[in-house]
């Protein structure tokens, strides 16, 4: 793909102008157990904020909204959810929900089939567990001796840790038929925590297992379970913890970790706590976002007895956060969010959350290539608590980097050369608060927190390339 430079500027007039209000979310902080207390939804400081625009560089100039469907109210007490996370399976899209009006808005099943027309044909994992929000959603298709289909995985995280009816984990579904999904099993995380927050479903030969990250685990239940399990779901029904990882287990992690803090070597107590998981297309490495400790590289070609291979680190004035991964290049190229809402602290940068690019060919000693950062990353004393500047997720197609990134929309970046990347589209949806981006060969997903899906649409008449 030729690198653009200069971008060429389309305007895309969407219907509105750009507000924002204060939601009120019931959802743990990432800094739960810290001293800020700011729930997702809760936005601040919109004077760097643009109008709603569809821009891009050549590359990207036949990018556009082809549909952002109402979301349907499907709770019995007739109020909205907000939404979460999506992804996208044969020519479906599954969009988790969140919290707002006390979360149960499970996950809802969207035909492709005409992008321009997204319809809703299902909704499941909403009325299994009381008092629970399913934020993250993954599918992919499974052959083991138990089962033979497409299997959906979904958090499920607690409103209320005091709820006697509620509790955390994960849901597993078949949904071989979208229009039909089927409930096949559940895995409990100790009651004492949320949930697992996000997670990752891979296949390894006839097995399939899933990669939980379940925050806070170590520290509520005393060490008795880990912030990061693998779990064996080649029989959806009955579900196997395999594997739990216990950071004390790494050098340069003291022993007196107390399950979320840590003195880290640059002197600093830093939060601790597995936030997210993802694994590569062989199944064969893990990638775990351990907040503070950096994105921490297993090789888990064996689940029971995974290798720990090495991390990414930070520089000491830098807070760490890392929230999620992406790979690019063939699995050679790392890509880290960090969630940095918080922007102003004693002995650190003062900036919101922005995305690092690491050399991984050696998986031992990832390498720092470059750091990307956008018009909201930058921050400056009495720069507000807020969600709305920080980047949230990554997605790779080819050599473009898709970010999620709240008020930012999304952002489209060429990474053909990972030490230089440029930013070549923007998508900025009315009243934008994007959680989650999704990549497909035909089109680009987005959910927004408050309007859910976005379809946006490449029509150049090139699926095939790499955009």
């Amino acid at each position: 793909m030729k690198k653009v430079r200069k971008n060429l500027v389309l305007s895309m007039a969407l219907a509105g102008t750009l507000t924002f209000s204060a939601v009120p979310f019931n959802v743990l902080a990432h800094d739960e157990l810290g001293d800020i207390n700011i729930e997702k939804g809760e936005r601040t400081n919109y004077d760097a904020i643009t109008a709603p625009v569809l821009e891009g560089s050549k590359n990207l100039k036949f990018l556009h909204e082809a549909a952002a469907p109402e979301m349907k109210v499907v709770r019995a007490d007739g109020k909205q959810n907000s939404f979460a996370d999506v992804y996208a399976h044969k020519g479906f899209a599954y969009v988790g929900t969140h919290t707002q009006n006390g979360g149960n808005g499970g996950v809802r099943v969207f035909d492709l089939k005409d992008p321009s027309n997204p319809k809703e044909v299902a909704v499941f994992a909403n009325n299994d567990i009381p008092g629970t929000w399913q934020e993250k959603v993954i599918v992919q298709s499974v052959s083991t001796p138990h089962f033979k289909g497409d299997l959906a995985v979904v958090s499920v995280q607690q409103l209320d840790r005091t709820n006697p009816d509620s509790k955390g984990g994960f849901l597993l579904y078949d949904v071989t038929d979208p229009y039909e999904p089927k409930k096949l099993g559940f895995w409990e995380v100790t009651k004492q925590t949320r949930g697992t927050h996000e997670l990752y479903l891979t296949t390894q030969g006839n097995r399939a297992v899933v990669l939980a990250a379940n925050p806070y685990a170590d520290y509520y239940s005393h060490g008795a379970e880990k912030d990061f399990q693998i779990v064996d779901v080649s029989d959806p029904t009955a579900p196997k913890t395999l594997w739990q990882f216990d950071p004390r287990s790494l050098p340069e992690v003291p022993d007196n970790f107390n399950g979320y803090h840590w003195n880290s070597p640059d002197g600093k107590t830093r939060p601790l706590f597995n936030h997210s998981t993802m694994v590569d297309e062989t199944g064969k490495y893990a990638y775990v976002s351990m907040w503070d400790l950096g994105t921490v590289i297993f090789d888990i070609s064996n689940p029971e007895k995974p290798v720990y291979l090495g991390r990414t680190d930070f520089a000491s004035d830098q807070q760490g956060s890392a929230h999620s991964a992406a790979l690019a290049k063939g699995g050679t190229i790392l890509i880290e969010t960090r969630e940095v809402y918080a922007p102003i602290k004693p002995g650190y940068e003062a900036a919101y959350g922005y995305t690092r690019i690491f050399d991984i060919k050696d998986k031992t000693n990832p390498k720092l290539l470059s750091e990307f950062k956008t018009d909201l990353t930058d921050a400056a004393e009495g720069a507000p608590v807020t969600f709305a500047n920080t980047v949230h997720d990554p997605k790779v197609h080819g050599n473009t980097l898709y970010l999620s990134h709240y008020a930012g929309g999304v952002r489209a970046v060429d990474i053909t050369n990972p030490s230089d990347p440029v930013q070549i589209g923007k998508y900025v949806p009315e009243n934008s608060d994007v959680w989650g981006v999704f990549v497909d060969r035909n089109y680009i997903l987005a959910s927004d927190i408050g309007s859910g899906l976005k379809v946006l649409v490449k029509n150049n008449g090139n699926q095939g390339s790499e955009q």
